[in-house]
């Protein structure tokens, strides 16, 4: 009786043992700061996703230095112990740099968020071409993203001032990073429906506060007729706010802000109206990748699904009640999604993957 208790014992060690060994590892180079908001968030909805797909999963954080990125992903892609995939972003265009690390490794690549523009793509070829271990990638639709932001802002303004003219400036990210400049290609697309905006200048505040409450001070008295804000994202909108402040401007009463993210501080502000507009959605994206990963793993391809170079629709512009809810989401942090239900090896019926914001806002 004791024996058949050990051996029994002995054989669910084993099995949870090979469990653990046969998980998916994955490691995901993070280009932001360990103590960023945002990219603290989208960590946090990776690890969500990765417990509940059982996959072993370890966050590198750049500190938004390129240099110690790409020596991240030389350890990682050259070291002894390598994982099965690594999931990377195109930040400062350093996504050609870690492909050619990653030759011969043995490592499969998905890119997130910002992956390879047009012109890298023309020199070292797309996904799974000159670097076929690079399987796929995914982004968001951040020109849409811009685009929400500016119509928002500039259709509130344009309501509030009765058709007369009205001045604007503009917080963009980084010049390396594809996903400012697309950002930038969504406002001046909604610019040319508002001819009575006029756009007196676009700085690059490299999504840092700090920086952005620099560059707003000197902005915003070198424009004192400035009524509108454009922020490619939260960190940038709050600088530009502060200063604001500084100079006897009320944000939301007689200067009105855009914001991207979905801070606690950020979704608090849009709801006291300090915020005009408010677009998030995007920290979700590394979860919903892991999703593909995970059902690739298992011998399901996503490139049989809707493509292995996908762009997902996933920023939302919000409302009150959108906002209400993906707040009481975002400081639950467990964020109590079944990812699997999002996965095509556990929903077969399904044809194509279904990834959005909304069973945040549910």
């Amino acid at each position: 009786m004791v024996k058949g208790f050990w051996s029994c014992l002995l054989l669910c060690c084993c099995l949870a043992g090979s469990a653990i060994a046969n998980a998916a590892s994955v490691v995901f180079l993070n280009p932001g700061r360990s103590d960023e908001p945002f990219w603290v968030s989208y960590a946090q909805f990776m690890q969500a996703a990765a417990a509940d797909l059982d996959m072993d999963l370890q966050i590198l954080f750049a500190e938004r230095d390129k240099e110690r990125m790409l020596q991240q992903a030389r350890e990682v892609l050259l070291g002894p112990t390598r994982p099965d995939y690594l999931m990377f972003v195109n930040e400062q265009y350093a996504g050609p740099e870690i492909l050619r690390l990653s030759r011969g490794s043995g490592v499969k690549l998905f890119s997130v968020n910002s992956t390879l523009t047009p012109d890298q793509q023309a020199l070292v070829g797309g996904t799974r071409e000159q670097y076929p271990d690079w399987i796929g990638s995914m982004v968001p639709n951040d020109e849409e993203a811009g685009y929400l932001m500016a119509r928002s802002l500039l259709a509130q303004q344009q309501h509030l001032n009765a058709g007369r003219p009205f001045e604007l400036v503009a917080f963009s990210g980084d010049k390396q990073t594809p996903a400012a400049k697309r950002r930038e290609k969504g406002l001046h697309r909604a610019l040319a429906a508002y001819p009575q905006a006029r756009l007196r200048q676009l700085v690059y505040a490299e999504w840092n506060r700090q920086r952005a409450h620099a560059q707003a001070q000197q902005l915003f008295v070198r424009y004192p007729k400035v009524e509108v804000v454009w922020s490619a994202n939260d960190e940038m909108a709050f600088g530009a706010m502060a200063a604001a402040t500084a100079l006897g401007r009320k944000p939301g009463q007689d200067l009105h802000f855009s914001a991207l993210n979905n801070s606690p501080e950020v979704l608090r502000a849009y709801l006291d109206g300090q915020v005009s507009a408010l677009v998030s959605g995007h920290f979700t994206l590394g979860g919903w990748a892991l999703v593909l990963l995970h059902d690739y793993d298992a011998g399901l391809d996503f490139a049989k699904h809707g493509g292995k170079d996908r762009e997902v629709r996933l920023f939302m512009a919000l409302d009150k009640k959108k906002a209400v809810r993906l707040l009481t989401h975002v400081e639950l942090r467990g964020y109590k999604i079944n990812f699997k239900s999002y996965s095509l090896l556990h929903a077969p019926k399904q044809r194509d993957y279904k990834f959005s914001l909304q069973p945040l806002l549910d």
